[in-house]
């Protein structure tokens, strides 16, 4: 069963769906920027979330190869690298720019106040910065966003359903991204309300874990919640697989270490937010202005249930916290 959130409005659902006959797209060659933080390529073929991109965009009539260029740009790992990317794309006279979550945004925004940015996936955009707000959010930047303060209560809320007498939580968040900083800020803001102390593990890049493991180790939070920012490839292997080892029940975010042996993940799916690209690039290339097209939010967000992980770390998983999951891991 799905977990509501955040109800979409009228004015976004009929902003954005297609119309009787939907626009038939440019007969022309469109050059599309996409400005990644970690991904080290496109790769629809392995890569759910770029799979569903094109499949988005396909929808509409657009075909990579066919008629779109796309010119990809990726800081694999590195947020230094995001302003150069983003000037690189401005300069290759691109139409509109796809930014993958909010610091390529941020990026994005500060190379060009006229090329259309479309974000996906990005975090708290108007107390982030990126837009004046969700319905009209001005300028030349429209996209699909999510409330990271409704999905920071909820992890503490899960946590809090699975593990009995559940008092300290540790958060591991990276301190380099405002957007995980909001994060913290709106996890220590719920756990008062639900009986929890916060632990805050913080670090800013790769270099900093193995002190973080070792004050988990010596502090041993009852439970952890992981905001999982742009780092190394290797890094999330290294959480779960620490997690894991240590006994640590942790909530991470979708698709983001269930599969490695943690407990949960709660929060929006990117993939779907990805297949919904293509309705804004459509509307943007026929003429729309990004200023007047609504930022759109999930309506729905997922809960994954380890229950091999439950049952390593004696845990007894409520029915009512299995009936609400989207998906039960055995």
């Amino acid at each position: 069963m799905k977990t509501r959130l955040v109800v979409l409005t009228l004015a976004i659902a009929a902003a954005l769906a297609p119309t009787a006959a939907v626009a038939a797209p440019p007969a022309r060659v469109i050059r599309i920027g996409l400005l990644d933080i970690l991904a080290p390529k496109f790769d629809p073929a392995a890569n759910p979330i770029d799979r569903a991109l094109v499949e988005g965009l396909q929808e509409y009539g657009y075909v990579i190869g066919r008629n779109v260029v796309l010119e990809f740009r990726s800081a694999d790992g590195h947020p230094d690298r995001l302003p150069p990317l983003a000037a690189e794309l401005v300069a290759a006279k691109v139409e509109m720019i796809i930014t993958k979550v909010t610091a390529p945004t941020l990026a994005a925004k500060a190379a060009t106040q006229t090329i259309p940015i479309i974000m996906l996936g990005a975090a708290d955009p108007v107390l982030t910065g990126i837009v004046a707000s969700l319905p009209r959010p001005g300028g030349n930047i429209t996209g699909l966003a999510y409330n990271a303060a409704e999905i920071s209560a909820k992890r503490v809320q899960l946590l809090q359903e699975a593990v009995p007498k559940l008092s300290r939580v540790g958060v591991l968040w990276n301190s380099s991204f405002k957007a995980m900083a909001l994060g913290f800020q709106h996890i220590e803001q719920a756990a008062p309300a639900l009986g929890a102390t916060i632990q805050s593990i913080r670090v800013s890049g790769s270099r900093d874990f193995d002190q973080a493991f070792t004050a988990m180790t010596q502090t041993r939070p009852d439970g952890l919640i992981v905001l999982f920012g742009p780092m190394r490839g290797d890094d999330l292997p290294r959480i779960v697989e620490f997690v894991a080892k240590n006994r640590i029940p942790t909530v991470f975010e979708l698709d983001r270490g269930v599969k490695g042996g943690g407990l949960m993940e709660f929060g929006p799916s990117f993939t779907r937010q990805a297949r919904r690209v293509g309705g804004y690039v459509d509307k943007i290339a026929n003429g729309a202005r990004p200023a007047d097209l609504p930022v759109e939010e999930p309506s729905e967000f997922e809960i994954v249930i380890n229950l091999k992980a439950a049952k390593t770390l004696g845990l007894t998983i409520p029915q009512s916290l299995l009936l609400r999951a989207d998906r039960v891991v055995e």
